[in-house]
């Protein structure tokens, strides 16, 4: 996923608004162009200009109201640009969503199924990221493997094949999520770290509910501070 084929005009107009976005020249709660005008400006068709703000809007950073028109509902964290192309943010936010809904069921089945070198191996993955804090390291393979670990522990084969599937889409999304972290606080990279060790401690617990519940706000966390005000 270090490449999505762009489409053509559609993501260039995706790109402009977004990027206007960040910039602060539109707002929260500001009222978008008209598509007639955003028409215009791009010299394209009406359609074209729905096709991209249909994206903005299913990414959840513009909303659409009959009677007032489109305004900007929430801001990405401008630094996204310094490592991922705009287009990409459309497919990273899915990618989350698919994440929350499976890697909180591989959570609770590794709080049911999970022996002691399962765990020993979630262990282990959380010290790697620990010294990956330390060192002031990226480590987006490390939290892959973090992850990749508790899939395993769930002992169904289906969630570890999923992962390993999509990890290549996982591990560009963690980099961007990770290289966040790393120009915001320490403070930030230990709160990512804490939501790890909030997992890991419920399935030592043996505590499905917990260990779901913990994974869903990790994913969820992970997602509003990319992608939230």
């Amino acid at each position: 996923m270090n490449e999505r084929k762009t489409t053509g005009l559609p993501d260039k107009i995706y790109g402009d608004i977004l990027n206007r976005i960040l910039e602060g020249e539109y707002k929260e709660g500001q009222r978008l162009p008209t598509e007639h005008a955003l028409a215009e400006r791009f010299s394209t068709s009406r359609p074209t200009v729905r096709e991209a703000l249909a994206r903005l809007r299913a990414d959840g950073i513009i909303v659409t109201r009959h009677g007032s028109g489109t305004t900007v509902a929430r801001r990405p964290d401008p630094d996204v640009r310094r490592f991922a192309p705009l287009e990409t943010l459309s497919d990273i936010r899915r990618c989350y969503e698919f994440r929350i809904v499976t890697e909180t069921g591989a959570a609770e089945h590794a709080a049911l199924k999970a022996d002691a070198a399962d765990i020993a191996a979630i262990e282990e993955a959380w010290q790697q990221l620990e010294r990956i804090i330390e060192t002031r390291g990226i480590g987006a393979h490390d939290d892959f493997l973090f992850h990749l670990a508790v899939a395993r522990a769930s002992r169904n084969p289906f969630f570890i094949t999923v992962m390993s599937f999509i990890e290549e889409q996982i591990v560009f999304s963690m980099n961007l999520s990770r290289n966040l972290s790393l120009v915001k606080t320490v403070e930030r990279q230990r709160l990512v770290q804490a939501e790890h060790r909030a997992v890991l401690d419920a399935i030592r617990r043996r505590d499905p509910q917990a260990a779901g519940q913990a994974m869903r706000a990790h994913l969820e966390n992970a997602l509003e501070r990319m992608f939230g005000s």
